[in-house]
C-alpha cells in the first residue's frame, strides 16, 4: 500500500510541477547585439532542482562554447545569462540552432516532461551497454572483439578512463536486423562474456556490466558511473597531471548567508561547465548563484551552493569530498597525447579491427568517442604509447602502412611526438585490410576537448 501511495505522490508532484510551469512559462531571449563577440542567451524560468544542468546540457550538446555565465536562482525563480559562441569563436547566427534553443528552453518545452533531457526513455533502436572495470592496455580492443564475435554492431560508444578505472557506454544493434537485441538469453550471454573481459583476472577491483533498453544522456551517465565507482578517491600512480594542469578547487562557507562558496580555477576546455554542474547536481547540491568566466585560456567558476536539504557544507570531510569529486569530474575528460580522428564507411567489426591495430602497435586508448552518421563511422581516439609514454613516429608510420591510404596531421609542438632511430623495425599488421577505406585527420594534440 505504501508503494502505491509513494507512486501516487510522485505522480501528483510531477503533475503539479507541469501545472506550475504552464502557469509560469519559461522565457528565452537571444540577443546578438548586446555583446561584441558573443551571442547572449537569457533564460527565465520557474526554479526546480536540476534546471541549471538541463540548460547547460542543451547548450553543450549543440557544441556551443560558453564564455561567460551569470546564474541566480534564489526563491522560486531561475534567471540565467549565458554568453556563447560557436566552435569557430563567432556569434551563433544559424537560425535552425537559435530556433532549437528557443523551443528546448522556452514555453514549448512545458508540454514535455520537466526532466526530458536529463532523464531516461525507452528505445527500440538499440540496447545500451554500460561497462565499468579496471583499465588496462587493449581493453577496448577485447570488448569490441567480443561484441563482434557475438554478431553485435557498435553504432555509438563513449569510453573514459581515470585513476586506473575505465567506464564505457555503448549503443549496440543486432548485426543482421540492425535493431535492438531483445532475446533474454542472448543478452545474458553478452553480459556474462563482457563481465569476464572487464574482470581480467583482477578480483580485487569490481567489474560491472549493465544492459538496458533505456536511453540516457551518455556523458552524464559516464560521470554517474565513475562517481558511483568512487574513482575520485584513488591516487593515480602515474601522476598524469602536473601541478600546472591540476585544477584548483576550493570550498569555504559564507556564514552570513548560509552558503558554501565553491571556486574552480583550471585550464579551460569544451564542456567544462557541464562537467562541474553535472557533478554538483548528482551530489545533491543546489546552485543558488554562480559566476562563470572562460574568455581566456584559464576558466574561473564560482558557485554559491547548499545541499538539497538546505544546509551548507557541514564538515571538513564533506568539503574534501566536494573538492575531490569536482577535480575528478574535470580530469576525466582531459586527454593528453595523440588524437586520432577516423572517418570511413561504417561496417560491422570496424571498431574491433581498428583497436586491434592500436593494441598490436602497443597503443593504449585513454578516451574514445565512436559515432555512426549516415553510414559513416566518425571516431575519435586519444592514445598513448606503452606505459603512458608519447607515441613514437615509427608507430604512426606503421599504422599508416597498415591502414593504407591515410592522411596524418601533426598538431601542436613537433616535440610532442617521440622520434625513434631510423633503423628501428616497424611492423606491418593486417596488411591491406583497409586499402579500400578512407582514414583521415590523424592529429597530434594535447587536448582538453
Amino acid at each position: 500500500m505504501s508503494e502505491v501511495n509513494m507512486s501516487f505522490s510522485h505522480y501528483m508532484d510531477d503533475e503539479y510541477e507541469k501545472l506550475f510551469r504552464r502557469m509560469n512559462p519559461p522565457r528565452v531571449v537571444i540577443d546578438n547585439e548586446a555583446c561584441k563577440n558573443a551571442t547572449v542567451i537569457r533564460v527565465d524560468s520557474a526554479n526546480k532542482h536540476g534546471i541549471l544542468l538541463e540548460v547547460v546540457q542543451i547548450l553543450t550538446d549543440l557544441n556551443l562554447i560558453i564564455t561567460k555565465a551569470y546564474i541566480s536562482s534564489d526563491g522560486g525563480w531561475f534567471m540565467d545569462v549565458f554568453n556563447v559562441t560557436g566552435q569557430d569563436g563567432n556569434k551563433v547566427t544559424d537560425e535552425a540552432i537559435l530556433d532549437y534553443i528557443r523551443k528546448s528552453l522556452g514555453p514549448e518545452s512545458c508540454v514535455t516532461s520537466p526532466m526530458r533531457s536529463v532523464g531516461v526513455k525507452q528505445t527500440t533502436d538499440h540496447i545500451a551497454i554500460e561497462l565499468m572495470g579496471t583499465d588496462r592496455p587493449g581493453l577496448l580492443s577485447e570488448v569490441s572483439a567480443v561484441l563482434t564475435n557475438l554478431k553485435c554492431n557498435i553504432v555509438n560508444a563513449e569510453v573514459w578512463t581515470h585513476n586506473t578505472r575505465a567506464a564505457a557506454v555503448m549503443h549496440v544493434t543486432d548485426e543482421e536486423s540492425g535493431s535492438a537485441i531483445t532475446d533474454p538469453q542472448r543478452l545474458s550471454i553478452i553480459k556474462e562474456l563482457l563481465c569476464n573481459v572487464l574482470g581480467g583476472g583482477n578480483k580485487k577491483r569490481g567489474a560491472k556490466t549493465v544492459v538496458t533498453d533505456e536511453a540516457t544522456h551518455t556523458e552524464r551517465r559516464l560521470h554517474q558511473m565513475m562517481f558511483a565507482d568512487r574513482d575520485y578517491e584513488r591516487v593515480n600512480d602515474d601522476d598524469d597531471f602536473d601541478e600546472k594542469q591540476r585544477p584548483n578547487v576550493n570550498v569555504v562557507n559564507w556564514s552570513d548567508k548560509d552558503y558554501s562558496v565553491v571556486t574552480i580555477q583550471c585550464k579551460d576546455r569544451p564542456k567544462l561547465l557541464f562537467d562541474t554542474v553535472c557533478t554538483l547536481t548528482d551530489m545533491q547540491y543546489v546552485v543558488f548563484h554562480a559566476n562563470i568566466d572562460a574568455e581566456g585560456p584559464e576558466a574561473y567558476q564560482e558557485y554559491y551552493i547548499k545541499h538539497i536539504d538546505g544546509s551548507p557544507v557541514k564538515s571538513d570531510a564533506e568539503r574534501q569530498r566536494v573538492i575531490q569529486c569536482l577535480a575528478a569530474a574535470i580530469q576525466r575528460r582531459v586527454s593528453e597525447g595523440l588524437k586520432l580522428e577516423l572517418c570511413t564507411t561504417d561496417r560491422v567489426g570496424l571498431l574491433s579491427d581498428v583497436t586491434r591495430i592500436f593494441r598490436e602497435n602497443s597503443l593504449t586508448v585513454t578516451r574514445a568517442e565512436v559515432a555512426t552518421k549516415g553510414g559513416k563511422a566518425v571516431n575519435t581516439f586519444y592514445v598513448r604509447g606503452a606505459s603512458g609514454f608519447p607515441v613514437d613516429s615509427k608507430t604512426i608510420e606503421s599504422i599508416r602502412q597498415t591502414i593504407g591510404n591515410t592522411i596524418l596531421k601533426v598538431k601542436g609542438s613537433p616535440e610532442e611526438m617521440k622520434s625513434v632511430p631510423q633503423d628501428s623495425p616497424t611492423r606491418s599488421l593486417f596488411s591491406g585490410l583497409f586499402k579500400s577505406r578512407s582514414f583521415v585527420n590523424f592529429g597530434l594534440v594535447k587536448s582538453y576537448s
